[in-house]
């Protein structure tokens, strides 16, 4: 190969590889469709403000969520929302729900008071189909259902979280084959916010 092919060669390889690179870490677009967006800029409307609860139906009742219940729109992005569930002056609890860009995900952020995560965090589920713009559900997926497995409570593998969000309320629905929880808030009394969750800071 004579010198002068050969320079011509090593220019374009120089030229190209930045190109190539370029390309290859450039990331894809996050799509969504109307109803999770919907559903999402419904939720985030409310973005900073606190609202009072009451369960409505429980087939296997508890003391606990017989405390004052209050749902924060704490903190909202274009692709994530963070919810506080505040139980009385237990602050353990954190919902948040992401926009994948092949749906939406709802997980269960469990912290301890000191803000360590609790043995059982992070579970939930993700969008399998449209949904609507009020309602949303969310199976368990499979991280959730080893952990529910690990913990000895395989019957949790069945869960199916669902969300409902109207003008005036918003609903949180835990059902599966022997169990429903459902907790419903009203949009139209917004409360004073409470303090950040443990493990999060004001």
């Amino acid at each position: 190969m004579n010198l002068a092919l050969k320079s011509v060669l090593i220019f374009s390889i120089a030229i190209s590889l930045p190109l190539a690179a370029s390309t290859i870490i450039k990331p894809a677009p996050l799509v969504s469709i109307p109803s999770h967006d919907n559903f999402f800029d419904s939720i985030a409307m409310h973005c900073g403000k606190a609202f009072e609860g009451k369960v409505v139906f429980d087939n296997d009742p508890s003391d606990a969520f017989a405390q004052k219940l209050v749902m924060h729109v704490r903190k909202c992005t274009d692709t994530e929302l963070q919810i506080p569930f505040h139980v009385g002056d237990d602050a353990s609890r954190t919902w948040i729900i992401t926009k994948t860009g092949s749906g939406l995900s709802l997980k269960h952020d469990h912290r301890n008071p000191d803000g360590s995560d609790d043995k059982s965090t992070m579970y939930g589920g993700h969008t399998v189909d449209a949904g609507y713009a009020q309602a949303q559900s969310f199976p368990a997926d499979q991280y959730s259902k080893e952990l529910f497995t690990r913990s000895g409570i395989p019957q949790s593998n069945g869960n199916t979280w669902q969300m409902f969000i109207y003008e005036e309320s918003f609903t949180y629905r835990l059902v599966r084959e022997g169990r429903e929880f459902r907790v419903k808030f009203d949009l139209t009394k917004p409360v004073k916010a409470p303090k950040a969750p443990w493990g999060y800071a004001d």
